[in-house]
């Protein structure tokens, strides 16, 4: 698959849960981790838009960027950035060029095509948002989401 277009609607389809998985975690349940090694609920969420944005731009680049950086205080602020986050790799996945998405990449030492680049991203994603509704279940959270959205 080399469509963008597509590929985005795929993407949403997950991402979206994502916010809604977090709409009932409090600022407390955001320091949990289930194993003393393991990442906070936090630390999972900003793991899973960090990476998707660093692979958008390095797509966009065509050699290794690093995501961003966020902070945040408390649940409200942790949601307003995974939604800003949403829309920033959103856009840059949107602004990507057949020649961008068809280029290889140098990905610490394998060579790359930027489309199968975008695709392991998505899986990344998919793999820790699994991850995630068990850290949420453990954390006490009843009411999840469906595992994609259709809409």
């Amino acid at each position: 698959m080399t469509n963008i277009n597509e590929f985005i609607a795929g993407w949403k389809s997950h991402r979206n849960v994502l916010h809604d998985m977090l709409a009932e975690v409090t600022t407390e349940q955001l320091s949990f981790k289930p194993w003393e090694k393991g990442m906070t609920v936090a630390e999972l969420v900003l793991h899973i838009t960090g990476a998707m944005e660093m692979f958008a731009k390095t797509v966009q680049h065509g050699v290794y960027t690093p995501g961003s950086k966020q902070t945040f205080a408390n649940a409200e602020e942790l949601r307003a950035g995974v939604a800003a986050a949403t829309e920033q790799t959103e856009a840059i996945l949107r602004s990507l060029t057949p020649e961008q998405l068809a280029q290889s990449i140098d990905f610490f030492g394998n060579p790359v095509p930027g489309f199968a680049l975008l695709q392991n991203a998505k899986d990344h994603e998919i793999h820790h948002k699994g991850q995630l509704f068990t850290y949420l279940r453990l954390a006490g959270i009843e009411k999840l989401p469906f595992f994609v959205s259709r809409g």
